[in-house]
């Protein structure tokens, strides 16, 4: 099963490319000058498991479509190559050597899953292939010449997470409830590390398994440990039911969670309960007043009326946003229209505003994209609220090796 998508603009407008240099050189794969088109793909998984990660590649194409309506690219438009790998990474590796072979694209853009996104590393070096904006946040991504991440290692989050229950918050006593999966143990490493530096001693550090519906053992102990702020690190599920499972028990406390859950969809499954809750997020508010914010609700309720808006829409169109905003900063560098030159051009990438990202930056042997995040509280009605800008990660956290 695949999908093709052809996406194209309208305007035309003269290329800040050196076009006689350009004609001059072998064309790169996905280029067509003649016709200004770029040909970019990504695999996703339209079947298996996880079947509604396709709105994560909705988003994307609503981006370049949006890209190409707006003539974001001065004239260029974007083709969009997709195919089902089925969440499964050797399948992902067949979908990206198809889409080399037969789609002939520039680059990978917003390609779905974090194990998939690994396994196709090794083929992309073989044959120079970017991979721009990877949807996943595996540190073995950040320091791969070709790839271009924008998702930051939960430990860094959790780390901004624990500053601001302590700085910001003046909570002397912050418990951790973490998925017990490579989330939250990444999750725990940075909230010990930072929690080290303060010279703090957690009030709780419980694990909880993913399918966990009750957390009521989990909250007394947390109760008992006179704990004033929670840190979760989980689901939009697992925070609804922590939630709860406070109500039921009268505890009242600070609650703090991940950037994913700061999302309209929690807010169906934990009502009013969510209203106050923190969230400290590489992405600003999907409710916010922002033009790249709502461009990205205005295009997906355009295209794809029946997809959900919230911050797992707003991820994928920011992922496609840094391909459209590397190869616009391509365009208008003068250099040849190829894969190295758009890796180059990346590398140069400075504090940018990505989409629903800040502050993005890339450099030679560094390519950890998103590098600040902002404290998001919930309001009333589901509705999000920015509470404190954008700063930097934890230093020590986010400069520490991961063995």
């Amino acid at each position: 099963m695949h999908r093709r998508t052809f996406l194209s603009g309208c305007a035309a407008a003269a290329s800040l490319a050196l076009p006689g240099l350009v004609r001059a050189q072998q064309p790169a794969p996905g280029i067509d000058t003649a016709s200004k088109t770029v040909t970019v793909g990504a695999f996703t998984p339209i079947t298996g498991p996880v079947p509604f990660y396709a709105i994560l590649t909705h988003a994307a194409e609503s981006c370049f479509k949006w890209a190409n309506e707006t003539n974001a690219l001065d004239g260029w438009k974007i083709k969009f190559v997709t195919y089902d790998d089925g969440y499964e990474p050797a399948r992902s590796v067949a979908v990206t050597r198809r889409l080399v072979g037969e789609d002939k694209i520039f680059a990978l853009t917003a390609p779905v899953g974090t194990a998939q996104s690994v396994a196709v590393i090794p083929y992309a070096k073989e044959v120079g292939l970017p991979m721009i904006g990877p949807i996943g946040g595996a540190t073995a991504l950040f320091s791969e010449r070709l790839v271009f991440p924008l998702l930051p290692d939960y430990g860094w989050s959790a780390a901004s997470n624990l500053d601001y229950a302590v700085k910001d918050l003046k909570s002397d006593r912050v418990a951790l409830l973490w998925e017990n999966d490579e989330l939250g143990r990444s999750a725990k490493r940075g909230f010990d590390m930072h929690m080290k530096t303060l010279g703090k001693e957690p009030a709780e550090s419980i694990p909880f398994e993913v399918r966990n519906t009750d957390f009521t053992p989990h909250l007394r102990r947390i109760a008992n440990a006179k704990a004033q702020t929670v840190i979760l690190f989980g689901s939009n599920a697992n925070l609804a039911a922590a939630l709860k499972a406070a109500d039921r028990l009268g505890f009242k406390s600070n609650w703090m969670a991940p950037f994913f859950t700061a999302d309209p969809t929690t807010y169906k499954l934990a009502g009013p309960l969510l209203d106050g809750v923190y969230f400290s997020s590489w992405l600003v508010p999907v409710t916010a007043d922002d033009p790249q914010i709502k461009a990205y609700r205005d295009s997906v309720s355009k295209h794809y009326p029946n997809d959900p808006i919230g911050v797992f829409g707003l991820n994928g169109w920011s992922n496609a946003s840094l391909f459209v905003k590397g190869f616009k900063s391509l365009l208008g560098s003068g250099k040849p229209l190829t894969r190295e030159s758009l890796v180059d051009v990346m590398e140069t990438m400075r504090n940018e505003t990505v989409g629903g990202a800040r502050g993005v930056s890339f450099e030679k042997g560094d390519h950890r994209g998103a590098r600040q995040e902002g404290i998001i509280r919930a309001g009333e009605g589901g509705k999000f609220v920015l509470v404190r800008d954008f700063k930097p990660y934890p230093a020590e956290v986010f400069n520490a090796k991961v063995g």
